[in-house]
């Protein structure tokens, strides 16, 4: 059955906004490696002064529950610094990025600043919706790095024959397209890279039984990475001022999906977007260069 939250729990549940939090880590080389090998690229090997790629500070700065703090979903117990909502199914449902020209590089030591900017209740097809949005900050020795965004939403647990929200065909014909093969090893290592024990990823028993999904989730982030990844392959030398995604849509392991890519005349914008193997959009994304 799902849970219906009340005035009293969606009050508790805003008492959390402007908690904050720091968390520190060391820049360095290995975790970067890990990555590029995941992404099927050949960077060189990265050393001392090399930069952070776009987005992949997902990377570092990673919470580490005790294993007896992890609840059955995988994910660490709530009510520490995000709010204890009740809802079982979280999403990361988009972000927005503003790159400094000072960079994280390897070898820094640096910090992430964190902060519940807001926690909104509304009203869905499908019953109560919270959303959380974090906002973080992240500094080196010579000051701000990067700035993020993060929207969190907590959805019920799927109702057996409930309706789909109707999907949105995508865009065809971009100029820049790779298609990419998720498969449960390629899932297992970006969890393993970012920490991140949420079983919808890795789990098909717990994601196909408990939440109710055909297979498992391809993660947001590693998606809007591939979107970004995808830019870096057409514009190696470009440097990305911004970015913002959207998830539309669920991706799961069972087939290969599509990124693509589409620059402004300028060549300063490029519009981003994934899309399932049925032609549905299921994320959007934007990049701004400096």
């Amino acid at each position: 059955m799902n849970t219906k939250l009340d005035e009293v729990q969606i009050a508790h549940l805003r008492s959390w906004e402007g908690r904050s939090e720091t968390h520190c880590d060391e820049i360095s080389a290995a975790p970067l490696r890990g990555l590029s090998a995941t992404l099927d690229r050949t960077d060189p090997l990265q050393g001392a002064g090399s930069l952070v790629p776009p987005l992949w500070h997902w990377i570092f700065f990673l919470p580490q529950a005790p294993q007896s703090q992890i609840a059955a979903d995988g994910h660490p117990l709530r009510g520490g610094f995000l709010p204890p909502v009740p809802l079982p199914r979280r999403m990361w449902a988009g972000g927005r990025f503003q790159w400094e020209r000072n960079a994280l590089v390897v070898g820094d030591a640096a910090e992430k600043r964190s902060r519940i900017a807001s926690v909104n209740h509304k009203s869905g097809r499908s019953g109560d919706l919270l959303f959380v949005e974090v906002e973080h900050a992240f500094h080196n020795a010579q000051g701000l790095c990067l700035t993020e965004t993060h929207d969190i939403v907590y959805r019920p647990a799927a109702e057996p024959g409930a309706a789909e929200v109707p999907p949105t065909p995508a865009e065809t014909g971009a100029p820049w397209q790779r298609t990419f093969v998720p498969d449960p090893v390629s899932l297992f290592r970006y969890s393993a890279l970012t920490f991140n024990g949420h079983r919808i990823h890795y789990d098909r028993s717990y994601v196909t039984q408990e939440e109710g999904y055909p297979g498992l989730i391809v993660h947001g982030p590693l998606i809007a990475t591939l979107l970004m990844d995808l830019l870096r392959r057409h514009m190696p030398q470009a440097r990305v001022a911004s970015f913002q995604f959207r998830a539309v849509r669920p991706t799961f392991d069972l087939h290969a999906f599509t990124l693509n890519g589409r620059p402004s005349a300028d060549g300063r914008t490029i519009d981003l977007w994934a899309a399932d193997h049925e032609g549905w959009l299921t994320m959007q994304a934007q990049a701004k260069l400096a």
